[in-house]
């Protein structure tokens, strides 16, 4: 029995891998492959740094409660701590004298959006349209431009994520929630973020009564067992 070997003209070869490299230019060109590698971008949601200090970092987002945040900003000029606070741009708008107060402090301002929307349901160009409007009344007051933004009630979708991406923002969630807006209790609140503490962890909180009254606890108990509470800006640098 014979056997025959054919043999493909290097032009051919040539021919095949330059259609294959135009297929794959189109394919990204069109945005096809972008729609999934959006997800492990750099404007991916983070829940939480990936590091071994014992470092992490307070989160506090902020549309009302207003009487409650001279006392939080209290406790933590007494413990020594900063904390990222995420402002909504409405609530900017009726308190700058405030927001004044909290950046003075020290604090890390991150956006919260312009009207506390759902951001899972907004188009690309209306997430956008959230992110800079708060962005913009935020800036006017403070003198400076937010880089991380964390959408209200945790909500996102893929166009939220690349709004977030081509407007160069981290977009933050949380690894442990205190639910306090619900008003569980002191000893749930105290007990959620201790029993959870963690190397990275980002901690969810809002100005309330019973977060007022469990952040010397949960500071005190964090600093002796070692850990630095932080900003999220800090916890996700290289400065560690």
């Amino acid at each position: 029995m014979g056997f025959y070997v054919y043999k493909v003209p290097r032009n051919s070869i040539r021919f095949t891998v330059l259609l294959l490299l135009i297929a794959v230019w189109m394919f990204v060109k069109t945005g096809l492959v972008n729609e999934n590698l959006a997800t492990f971008s750099e404007g991916k949601p983070i829940y939480q740094a990936e590091t071994s200090k014992k470092i992490m970092a307070f989160t506090c987002n902020v549309a009302w409660g207003n009487e409650f945040i001279p006392k939080m900003l209290e406790i933590f000029e007494e413990k020594g701590v900063k904390i990222t606070f995420f402002i909504e741009g409405r609530w900017a708008e009726k308190n700058p004298d405030l927001l004044k107060l909290i950046h003075s402090k020290g604090h890390e301002i991150g956006n919260h959006g312009y009207s506390h929307a759902h951001h899972s349901k907004l188009s690309f160009e209306e997430n956008v349209n959230e992110i800079k409007r708060a962005e913009e009344v935020i800036e006017k007051i403070t003198g400076e431009k937010t880089t991380l933004f964390a959408p209200p009630y945790g909500e996102f979708a893929q166009q939220t994520i690349k709004a977030a991406e081509a407007l160069n923002y981290r977009l933050i969630m949380w690894s442990i929630d205190t639910l306090d807006w619900k008003k569980p209790g002191v000893k749930y609140i105290v007990d959620k973020v201790i029993k959870n503490a963690g190397s990275g962890k980002i901690v969810l909180m809002h100005p309330t009564e019973e977060t007022v009254t469990a952040l010397p606890t949960i500071i005190q108990d964090l600093q002796q067992k070692g850990y630095k509470i932080t900003t999220v800006g800090d916890l996700l640098s290289d400065n560690h």
